[in-house]
Order: structure tokens, then sequence, then C-alpha cells
């Protein structure tokens, strides 16, 4: 019988009026895989925060090893041998991997680099990871810097583990070798728990999966008696299709043409490399690469946000019938031509929202150069954020709340409904379903689609090779800031995606 290495018991947890938790029960134990499955805002980023010590609960218990324990900070969780990975890494970009690892580790007198670099490596030889301890944080991929933030939790002495979306940002050969490690991790005891939206991962890495919905606690099933559906069903509490519609393109026109753009960064490095693609209406076009490889000079690019060293991008009005160099204008008249670019970046509220605002207000972030009249005319953009929070089924108390408070899924529909609400011609969502749970990204790929259908050109940077298989027209692969390929969605295969992604410079054509 296996021991219990965790167990919550009634925690509840609240931020003034809003419930992120209330009354959860659930258990992990030694030398298990849990994973924690619910929508957006359903409570499993602050559950998990309650075990790691940054939040602390108002009612409820937590026992370690069936002794009851109080957690009142990172620094008790570690005590206790707990310790989370978040999504987004906090590492020292100058230090090596060894540095940062043992950065904050109290010790007597200098720290012994050579001993501690020893170290480092034995983790890395038991559990299969593959790292160089001396290498600078900046030189390194992003699976690199996931795994330093592993191996520092383990250096510490973790014993149950908690990953936070952790193969958002990893390739598919990536996420195998992770989940390689994880389970040797398991198999010597660990408990690990995840936090994940991707059901088909759940199903092949996890033991027993938990379900929370609306904060509360659905469940907890076992991986090998449990199937997509029912799992959706829990987490939704209806019953959902998890095919997504995809339509033939009609009456394509080349709408927009790259024809070898260059980019080089202030350090003369380049960002992207003889680029040259078209865009068409009536299709959806999905761009697929490893985070960082120019997907997003690439479409800040084209809105005029980022500046090109060399080559053409042709946008062929179809108001006017003529063709527009973008590369000339200034992103107002590029966004007032039709080409909008709806980016969700990592940094939500930094790039593309204001924080202390509501939802009305930021509406009117992209339409308040109209005003006539030193009075803003608040009732359009009031109406907009009523609809979008209604079609998209925005959780928020009304729509002047500021959006700071809404979850980041929440935050993300704001986003993608504000671009699509202005009929562009040509739309770029980058990463519009990061982080959302699986309602919510159906509806994004619905609306997504409705502007296909409308004859709008979509094209489409996302993370999950499954979606952009389904969703997509064609996809175009990047690498190292340059084309390694464009392939037919309907026909190609992830294995095939993978390895054009991991192609880079200097590799065999």
């Amino acid at each position: 019988m296996a021991k219990t290495a965790i167990e919550l018991k009634n925690i509840t947890k609240t931020f003034g009026s809003v419930v992120a938790n209330r009354d959860v029960c659930l258990s992990v134990d030694h030398g298990e895989i849990l994973s924690i499955l619910g929508e957006n805002g359903s409570g499993k980023t602050t559950l998990m925060n309650m075990i790691s010590g940054i939040y602390f609960p108002d009612s409820g218990q937590i026992f370690i090893d069936g002794k009851e324990t109080v957690i009142r900070s990172p620094k008790d969780a570690f005590d206790h041998k707990i310790g989370m990975i978040h999504q987004h890494f906090k590492l020292v970009d100058v230090f090596s991997a060894t540095e940062n690892i043992i950065l904050g580790l109290k010790g007597k007198g200098k720290f012994n680099i050579k001993e501690a670099t020893r170290k480092v490596e034995e983790i890395s030889h038991k559990y299969g990871f593959d790292i160089d301890p001396n290498k600078k944080i900046h030189e390194m991929s992003v699976s690199e810097k996931q795994t330093v933030e592993i191996i520092k939790v383990l250096y510490r002495g973790a014993d149950i583990l908690i990953l936070d979306e952790p193969t958002a940002v990893l390739t598919p050969q990536e996420t195998q070798k992770l989940f390689a490690v994880l389970r040797r991790m398991r198999d010597d005891g660990k408990s690990i728990m995840i936090i994940t939206h991707k059901l088909h991962e759940v199903l092949s890495l996890s033991d027993r999966v938990a379900v929370l919905r609306k904060g509360e606690y659905i469940g907890t099933v076992k991986t090998s008696e449990t199937n997509e559906t029912e799992l959706t069903e829990m987490m939704v509490g209806k019953k959902i299709s998890l095919n997504i519609h995809r339509s033939e393109p009609k009456n394509c026109e080349d709408r927009l043409c790259i024809e070898g753009i260059n980019c080089l960064s202030r350090e003369g490095v380049k960002l992207l490399d003889n680029v040259s693609f078209t865009a068409k209406s009536g299709e959806i076009l999905g761009i697929a690469g490893i985070a960082g490889s120019g997907q997003r000079e690439l479409l800040e690019a084209i809105a005029g946000l980022q500046h090109i060293d060399s080559g053409k991008i042709i946008y062929n009005n179809p108001k006017t019938k003529t063709q527009d160099n973008l590369r000339d204008k200034t992103p107002l008249q590029i966004r007032e031509l039709g080409v909008r670019l709806s980016f969700v970046p990592e940094d939500r509220l930094g790039m593309g929202l204001v924080g202390n605002m509501g939802i009305t207000d930021n509406m009117m972030l992209r339409s308040y150069r109209k005003g006539k009249t030193v009075f803003l005319n608040r009732k359009p953009p009031h109406d907009l954020a009523e609809r979008i929070i209604s079609e998209l089924e925005v959780v928020t108390p009304n729509s002047e709340t500021p959006v700071r408070r809404l979850s980041g899924g929440n935050v993300q529909k704001v986003l993608v409904g504000r671009e699509i609400s202005s009929s562009p011609t040509v739309l770029m969502a980058a990463y519009p379903v990061r982080g959302l749970d699986i309602n919510s990204s159906y509806a994004i790929y619905n609306l997504l689609n409705d502007q296909k259908e409308r004859g709008v050109a979509v094209i489409f940077v996302g993370e999950d090779l499954d979606v952009l298989l389904e969703l997509c027209d064609r996809i175009l692969v990047i690498g190292s800031g340059r084309v390694t390929g464009i392939v037919d969605a309907r026909s190609a295969t992830k294995e095939e995606i993978g390895l054009l992604m991991t192609k880079g410079k200097g590799d065999e054509e």
C-alpha cells in the first residue's frame, strides 16, 4: 500500500469576494504522478501556491506524511521537502547553471563551486537530465532553463515536486524527454504534481488525475480508468465535442506576400533570416517553432513594430485592389489598412492591456483616436465589452472590473475579442490560447474559424502541435529565424513538424 506524501483537507482561499478554492481535498502518494486538471480560474495554481508557501489558506489543513503541517512561506515548504517549478523561470541570466542552483542557499564561508558542480552532475546522471553545469543561462534553450529549475529544487532535497504547465514551451521531442525524467523521479519515490491543460499528456504521464471546477474539487480518477471525454466533462460540467471544426478554404487570394525579410538585433544577431511565404485570405496559416525562434519578431515586423533590414511585405488590399509595401508604413497606418496583430504576450498585462483599467476602458485603447470631442463616447466600447464578456464567457463581476483582477485565461479572451471586433483583413493571433482551458480554447478556435470563413487571412502562432494540425490549413515551421519548411496541415505529422522545428542554422537542407 502506497504511503500518502501530502494530503489537503477542506482547503479554502478567497481574494475579497472571489472564492479561488473552496473545501478542496486531495492527496498524493510517494512514488506517484498526479495531474491537476481544471479550466482557467478553477484555482489550480492558487492551490499549488498554498502548498509551496506563496499563499496561506483561509481554512483547512495540510498533512505531510500523516502529520498536520503549517506552511507559511516558501522556506517552510522547502523545509518540508516541497519544491515548485513555476511557468516563468526565476533565473539570473549572467550566472551559470550551477551558480543559479546554489543561489540563496545558506552555507558556511565560501561556496565550493567544484563540489556543487559535482553534485549537479550526480543529480543529472541519476535522473537522465542533459545539462552543462557551467553553461550560462542566457545561452540556454527554454528546455535547458527548465532543467535548471528542476535540478534546483532537487538539489535542495525536494521529495514533493509541483510543476506548473511544464510543457507549454517545449517541442514534442523535449516533452518526451521531460516525461522520461519525471517517470524516473517517480520510480525513485518522488511525489510529482503537474498542473496542465493538455489531456493527452495527462493520460500518457500521470497515475491519477484530480479535477477542479470553479475552485471546487470534483474528484480524483485513475488515469488507466478514464478517457478524454470523461475528463472534459468533469472539468467543464457539460459534454463538449473535442473536434476542432476545419472548413475547406474558399476563394483564396494572396493577401500578404513576405519576400526575403531579414532582421538584425542591436547586437547584430540575425533574428529573421531571409523569411519568405504567402498568407492567403480564407485560410489559417499556422506558425510552429521552438519558443524564441523568431515567431514574435516576424509578426511584429508585419505589424510595423520591428525594424526590418531588408525584404518586402506586400499587402494586396482587397478594398482598393492595390499593392502596398507595409515596410514603408507606420504601425498605425498598417492597422488602418486592416492588418491586425492580436499578440497574447507572456506578459499579458504588460503588453496588451492596462491592468488597473476595466474591460470597457481597455476596449477604448483601440478606438479613442476616433473621438470627435473632448468627451469620449463610452457607449460603443461598453457595448463591445459586454458582447465579448457574453460571447466568450469572460468570468468577471462586470465590465468595469480592473482586468488585473481577472484570471489569465479571462484576460486573454478580452485581448483576442478586442482585435477580432475590428473586422480585420489579416488577423495575426500569437499564442491566443496560451494557458487557456479546453472550453475557452475552443471558443477562440471557433472565432478564428469564423474569421477564416469571412475571407480573413488568419496567421496563428501556437504551441500545441495537435491543435495546429487540426485547426490550420498550412503550417510554416520556423527554426533559428529561418523558414525550415511549409507543410499541408491535413497530411503532416507531429514528428515531421518536430524535426523541422529543431532544424537550425548550419543544418543540411
